[in-house]
């Protein structure tokens, strides 16, 4: 690896290592917003940001491992391609729980409570998604990987679900008692949970085959080179 190519993959491993910090007081925070609030929007919004904290540290953790360490191009591709298939499993197993969520709710369930923490947290949530979002579009774009695609993928769809559940407290907040309102807050369950679903396997598809195809390039140039 070349000084340049160190100097990136450093780059992008505090990036990686920042969104994880900047991730993990979420789901302490919307818990306690969870307990304050009953609003399905933000229960649902509470197992989304669990479950993006514990991708964000398999992805960080792979990266760094793939950034120290020499294997083969096949080698690589299976840690990035195991890795898609993991984060997506836990998101799609979770869009499953939200859409049951959404479902058991929707007849008997008065959206109400104090949902002013978690307003915050989301708008909060929705800069901060949608900075990572360009930042590792920029990042992708200067030096294609699939574990950086990955997390462009996931940081924009966070940033459209964090808007959705903005939307759905706001209304919560404005009219609580309303027949629409309650709608939009178990809609709003219901969206984030389509969210974890296309993400999941969207994510892994691309993050897999954008592993393989790496892999299978890098060897074609050093079969090349011999």
């Amino acid at each position: 690896m070349t000084g340049k190519d160190n100097a990136a993959s450093k780059k992008r491993e505090r990036t990686l290592l920042a969104a994880v910090l900047l991730s993990a007081w979420a789901p302490l925070a919307t818990g306690y917003a969870v307990l304050v609030s009953r609003s399905t929007a933000q229960l649902a919004d509470f197992i989304r940001r669990s479950v993006e904290l514990l991708a964000l540290v398999i992805s960080w953790l792979v990266f760094r491992r793939l950034a120290r360490g020499e294997f083969s191009p096949r080698t690589r591709a299976r840690w990035q391609k195991t890795t898609a298939w993991a984060v997506a499993a836990a998101l799609v197993v979770s869009g499953v729980a939200m859409l049951a969520t959404a479902a058991s709710r929707a007849g008997r369930f008065q959206p109400g409570g104090n949902v002013w923490p978690g307003l915050v947290i989301a708008c909060l949530g929705l800069a901060v998604n949608t900075w990572f979002w360009q930042r590792y579009r920029r990042l992708h774009r200067e030096a294609p990987d699939p574990i950086i695609a990955g997390q462009s993928n996931l940081y924009r769809a966070k940033a459209l679900a964090d808007f959705w559940v903005l939307a759905a407290l706001a209304a919560v907040a404005a009219a609580p008692n309303h027949v629409v309102t309650r709608w939009l807050d178990v809609l709003g369950a219901g969206g984030v949970a389509v969210y974890l679903l296309a993400s999941g396997i969207t994510g892994a598809w691309r993050a897999g085959i954008s592993g393989l195809r790496g892999a299978e390039t890098r060897e074609l140039q050093k079969t090349e080179e011999l």
